[in-house]
């Protein structure tokens, strides 16, 4: 019997939780991706639990060992129970009543093999017991074993239940997939056939889950099986993929962690209404796309935007383009960013003020910049002094 080994199986928090719930006689088994990145030794940061005791008797159980009950989703049988500060989110066995594609009616259940059922991918339908034994309903352990993401069961039928298992599909598949083995056909086929529901779903849920893909290690691959199967294009029209590859590819030469921010301003257009960006997203989207548009060198992006950013744009940059980088950029960029203008809005007054005062300073600022920053704050000054070019 295929058994997990974890740190958090046997963490006190963790272990006071199931307790609560077992000790009572109700069944409680960790599911979902603490079971799934477990088995691939990936990192588990969310523990979710599957139970056949109702919300009500979930709450009274964790009050009674201590612990807090939150009603986190107590509609669909969700509660979190917290102890010692960790979450763990408890969900009552249910199976779908009815379903129209964005939302599920469900009711609960006394059986995991139908709490199994309802679920998206045979990865995510695995079990194991507060001991760590491993409860496979659909036939989900091969498959996990394969680097291999499939629908449970019928994939129209499970898309028509939910239109976002298309974007899902795609996400699961860049962060757990085998890109040698390519991707499942019959799912392929199916999601080409449901584009249209993708219509119906809130951009917030279509954003939460591109945000969530374009964060996996390599998200090209998926992208460009999300272009052929119609689904890029009924998301996000006017997307252009042929930069992300590579994207990704100078961006991990550079050094540069997985940037989903970064990578959707590879894409080619503003998505920020489209996939409901928050304020800082849509912020950064903005500045590395002028930035990378600017004629801007190193040295200034370095200056302007901090080392970081700037070998972002220059990466963003050359992927675009279809140019490498030069070879001296990221020496230049991080020579930019220590500097600071040896002139200062004080030096300039009372002689200039207002509108003037500024302009004057943006001029200095500029010829500093362009002389490789090696004007000194005498020679801004009287540059300061003579009268302006042009």
């Amino acid at each position: 019997m295929t058994r997990l080994t974890a740190d958090w199986l046997t963490r006190p928090q963790t272990r006071a939780v199931m307790q609560a719930l077992t000790g009572d006689g109700a069944q409680a088994l960790f599911v979902g991706g603490c079971v799934r990145n477990a088995l691939l030794g990936a990192p588990v940061d969310d523990i979710d639990i599957a139970t056949d005791a109702h919300p009500e008797r979930v709450t009274r159980l964790a009050g009674k060992a201590g612990l807090r009950a939150v009603p986190t989703g107590i509609d669909h049988g969700t509660v979190t129970v917290i102890a010692d500060g960790i979450p763990h989110e408890v969900t009552t066995f249910r199976r779908d009543v009815e379903t129209d594609g964005r939302h599920a009616v469900v009711a609960f259940s006394d059986r995991v093999e139908e709490d199994a059922a309802r679920r998206d991918f045979t990865m995510n339908a695995l079990y194991a017991t507060p001991d760590g034994a491993l409860i496979d309903p659909v036939g989900g352990l091969p498959d996990l074993a394969a680097r291999r993401v499939r629908f449970i069961g019928d994939a129209h039928a499970r898309l028509a239940e939910d239109h976002l298992r298309a974007l899902r599909f795609f996400r699961f598949h860049a962060w757990y997939g085998d890109a040698a083995e390519g991707m499942d056909a019959e799912a392929l086929a199916a999601i080409a056939a449901h584009v249209d529901g993708l219509s119906i779903l809130s951009r917030e849920r279509v954003g939460a889950e591109m945000m969530k893909l374009l964060a996996a290690p390599d998200p090209a691959p998926a992208m460009a099986a999300m272009r052929q199967t119609g689904v890029l294009g009924a998301i996000l029209p006017g997307t252009d993929d042929r930069a992300l590859g590579p994207l990704v590819h100078l961006a991990d030469e550079a050094g540069l962690p997985a940037d989903p921010v970064l990578r959707l301003a590879a894409l080619g257009a503003d998505f920020t209404d489209a996939l409901r960006l928050s304020r800082d997203q849509a912020r950064r989207l903005q500045l590395l796309r002028i930035w990378a548009e600017s004629p801007a060198q190193p040295g200034e992006l370095g200056y302007r935007l901090g080392a970081n950013d700037a070998l972002a744009v220059i990466v963003l940059r050359a992927a675009l383009m279809e140019v490498p980088p030069e070879g001296d950029a990221a020496q230049r960029l991080r020579r930019g960013a220590e500097q600071i203008l040896p002139v200062t809005a004080a030096d300039l007054m009372p002689r200039w003020q207002g509108a003037a005062l500024g302009a004057t300073l943006r001029r200095l600022e500029q010829d500093w910049i362009a002389s490789g920053f090696t004007l000194t704050r005498d020679d801004l000054l009287a540059r300061a002094d003579a009268p302006e070019k042009g």
